[in-house]
C-alpha cells in the first residue's frame, strides 16, 4: 500500500486527542502528541488510556501500511505494559509489524516520553476488505 494514501486517512479520534503521524513507512509508523493537561490523570502524569489510545492508532498505521490498497484493519487484541510514568512535553509511539498472515497483522509498539520508554505494547489487527 502507498504510505502517502495512508497518511491522508483522517481519523477523527486521533485528531481529537491532538495526535499526528510523524513518520510512516512500510510496516512502520511513528505517531505523537504534545502532552496537554487533558491527557493527564490525578497524579499529573499521562493517563493510561491516552497512552493506550496512541499505541492503538500507531499500531494500526503500521499494520495498514503493510496491506494492499483495498484492505484495511481493525484491532482485535491490545496488550500494554506500563513501565514508567509518562510526563514531559511530548508522547511518541513507534510501531513495527512483526508478522502478517492472510487474516491478521501483529505489531509491537514502544511509547516514549523524554526519550524514556514508558510503555510497551503488542497489538493484533484483523484484515478486512474496504467497503466503498
Amino acid at each position: 500500500m502507498n504510505t502517502k494514501d495512508i497518511d491522508k486517512e483522517e481519523i477523527d479520534f486521533l485528531k481529537y486527542i491532538g495526535g499526528e503521524v510523524l513518520d510512516l513507512g512500510e510496516g512502520y509508523a511513528q505517531l505523537g502528541f504534545d502532552i496537554k493537561q487533558h491527557h493527564k490523570q490525578h497524579f499529573g502524569v499521562v493517563h493510561g488510556g491516552a497512552i493506550a489510545t496512541l499505541a492503538d492508532h500507531c499500531g494500526w498505521y503500521a499494520a495498514v501500511s503493510a496491506l494492499e490498497k483495498e484492505q484495511t484493519a481493525v484491532t482485535i487484541e491490545l496488550k500494554i505494559n506500563y513501565l514508567k510514568p509518562a510526563d514531559g512535553q511530548i508522547l511518541t509511539a513507534e510501531a513495527r509489524v512483526v508478522n502478517k498472515s492472510k487474516r491478521t497483522v501483529f505489531t509491537t509498539i514502544e511509547l516514549f516520553a523524554k526519550d524514556t520508554l514508558v510503555a510497551y505494547c503488542t497489538a493484533t489487527y484483523h484484515i478486512l476488505i474496504k467497503k466503498d
